[in-house]
């Protein structure tokens, strides 16, 4: 498994079209991360693109940054696993903010059963 360090998380490269995200603690995501994070799916990542986003750590997002997050249309679809009761509030927050993300997410409280899901896709 390939593992990339981007300027905010690690990327790991679990398939050509899925891959694990694991942002880094106390990160605060701008536009220009999430800019970031997209070149690197477009450059690296077949389509239809599956993500896991692993909130193994704490980390926030700038409002401009939560409503471009999953917005390439090559994202078909996007598995959060939480280990807290604030990483999933905070991800609820951030569907019901991005009306877009509500299709394509779905969230898990482990990683097992996310990456089930994400290989039925």
């Amino acid at each position: 498994m390939k593992s990339y360090k981007l300027s905010f998380a690690t990327i790991y490269i679990l398939k050509n079209n899925l891959v694990e995200i694991i942002a880094d603690e106390g990160v605060v995501m701008d536009e220009v991360e999430v800019d970031e994070l997209h070149d690197f799916l477009l450059s690296n990542i077949d389509s239809p693109q599956l993500l896991l986003i692993n909130k193994k750590y704490s980390y926030s997002y700038t409002f401009k940054a939560q409503t471009m997050l999953a917005s390439l249309r090559e994202i078909k679809a996007v598995a959060v696993t939480h280990s807290s009761a604030g990483a999933l509030l905070s991800t609820e927050s951030l569907i019901g903010i991005n009306q877009s993300l509500q299709s394509k997410v779905k969230i898990f409280q482990n990683r097992e059963q996310a990456l089930e899901w994400l290989n039925t896709l």
